[in-house]
């Protein structure tokens, strides 16, 4: 019982840790501006907004990996799942990260307006990536999180359901802004992920505050 107070812990912490980059939407909004790279203004915010980014990613990781010895004990497959998952995610985000900074090291090496259409190709990308890794995989995520918490019993059924039904309306807002039935940054896209927002968070405060069920805890190790 130590041991899983530990993980859920650890993993609590992680959860919440994954919020962090919550400013890079504010600290993007200059290096994604159509002139940046021209301007004379500060890269700091964009570096910053890398970093943060950087630990979510790595966070990510951190939460499948930290449940896998627990959570193998109810579906061993579905867990490896989640863990390849988060890593794909993750590396989704990283390769985000590289799109913005690449626009940085043109503000920085003053490429001038011939390098203005590569600036806005980056940023487009980022925005198409950032759709993949931070839209489409989370759901992905939270719906077999979801699942194991709900058959496990870990944690109480309700906050398992909200990843459960979360997931699926984060997937229809993805592949209604595939199609263009939907704008990327449109209030009803945002809100979509709302949801899944609650689910991680609440679940991070969960495992910090209550951590698992111990009988749940007593009826996955007697499967050993």
């Amino acid at each position: 019982m130590k041991n899983h107070r530990k993980i859920s812990l650890t993993a609590g912490w992680l959860y919440v840790l994954t919020f962090v980059s919550i400013p890079t939407l504010a600290l993007y909004t200059h290096v994604k501006s159509a002139n940046y790279i021209l301007g004379s203004g500060s890269d700091t915010p964009a570096i910053i907004g890398g970093i943060l980014e950087i630990i979510v990613a790595l966070a990510g990781i951190g939460t499948a990996v930290v449940l896998f010895p627990v959570l193998k004990k109810q579906n061993e497959s579905a867990s490896l799942a989640l863990v390849a998952a988060r890593i794909l995610e993750s590396s989704t985000i990283f390769v985000g990260v590289a799109f913005l900074l690449t626009i940085v090291t043109l503000h920085t090496s003053g490429a001038g307006a011939n390098s203005l259409p590569v600036s806005h190709i980056l940023s487009a990308l980022y925005d198409r990536i950032f759709l993949l890794g931070q839209s489409f995989m989370p759901a992905i995520c939270d719906l077999l999180l979801g699942f194991m918490l709900y058959k496990s019993r870990l944690v109480p059924k309700r906050l398992s359901m909200i990843g459960i039904v979360g997931g699926p309306i984060l997937l229809a807002s993805y592949f209604a802004v595939m199609f263009g039935l939907l704008g990327q940054h449109d209030g009803l896209a945002g809100l979509s992920a709302f949801p899944v927002a609650i689910f991680e968070f609440s679940l991070g405060v969960w495992l910090i505050v209550k951590g698992f069920d111990p009988k749940a805890v007593a009826v996955l190790a007697s499967k050993e």
